[in-house]
């Protein structure tokens, strides 16, 4: 009795933690519309200033943790897919920003909840929680006000970038849900390593402005710990709930984004993302709960 009452203690602990990580990554990430609209840098300039630093400073936070062959040479197939998926998913998410606005952006990546939680059901066999479903519907009339509210004038090219970024992290989600053993780092360093020599290839990264790299730089370390905290919280949290914690960045981006760029986002925006907010406040209500029967019926955890 006593094993069983540590186990669940243990796993509840886990999942504060992973929600935790997932708060934190979905602020992190959440300033990045404001970095790649804030430079006039084009976006394979961005992607490949980023990448550079995002890379050097996660592989430093690995070697200094003395982890480098678990992270790069024992990442697995696992690994190596995440590394690939997350490359299309940056280089369709920078563009996006670009060429549509910050609040599209973030209100289509809120549909993360629905694509990761039918992945998990189709391929995991993962139960979804009744909480979580219904957060989930919440997030979508969120969405749906916000999508109203922008209506004629939305990028369709902008927006459907977007739509492929948000399959690609739900993607990513799913992963590392199914594989948690998966390292987190390496992938992330593998992912901007693909893109840099794209990046030189179709863009002019090394003929920008230095005071425009030296604010990339401080994007590439945001980066980095909104990767890694991801990664790690998402090997605790149901894949659901994962995305529904993510879906935080919708209230948060567009706020940000009229605060640094005076982007002024409508009233339906701002409705809807406050609705998006409370529906993951509410999901994750019942804490440990989920992961514990989950856990219970053999799901991986």
């Amino acid at each position: 009795m006593e094993l069983e009452t540590d186990r669940r203690s243990k796993v509840r602990s886990g999942y504060a933690v992973g929600v935790t990580l997932l708060i934190v990554s979905a602020i992190t990430f959440s300033t990045t519309g404001i970095f790649t609209k804030g430079v006039e840098a084009a976006a394979w300039a961005v992607i490949f200033w980023r990448g550079v630093f995002a890379a050097t400073v996660t592989t430093a936070w690995v070697a200094r943790r003395g982890t480098l062959r678990q992270e790069f040479l024992a990442m697995g197939r696992a690994g190596f897919a995440v590394g690939v998926i997350g490359a299309v998913g940056t280089a369709a998410l920078i563009p996006a920003f670009k060429l549509t606005t910050v609040a599209n952006v973030a209100l289509i990546y809120a549909s993360a909840p629905f694509i990761a939680a039918l992945m998990a059901w189709v391929i995991l066999k993962e139960r979804v929680s009744r909480r979580t479903a219904l957060g989930a519907a919440g997030s979508l009339a969120g969405v749906v006000i916000i999508v109203a509210g922008s209506l004629g004038d939305v990028n369709l090219t902008g927006d459907g970038l977007a739509l492929l970024m948000t399959v690609v992290m739900a993607t990513i989600m799913v992963i590392y849900r199914a594989r948690p053993d998966t390292p987190s780092a390496g992938p992330s360093v593998l992912q901007s390593l693909f893109l840099v020599p794209l990046a030189l290839i179709f863009g002019s990264p090394l003929q920008i402005d230095p005071v425009e790299i030296a604010i990339l730089a401080v994007f590439g370390v945001m980066h980095a710990i909104a990767s890694v905290t991801l990664a790690e919280g998402a090997k605790r949290v149901p894949s659901g709930q994962t995305a529904l914690l993510g879906a935080l960045e919708t209230p948060l981006a567009p706020i940000l984004a009229f605060l640094m760029l005076s982007e002024i986002p409508p009233t339906a925006t701002l409705i809807g993302g406050a609705i998006v907010l409370v529906a993951v406040l509410l999901s994750i209500k019942s804490k440990a709960t989920p992961v514990v029967e989950l856990s219970d019926q053999g799901t991986r955890p």
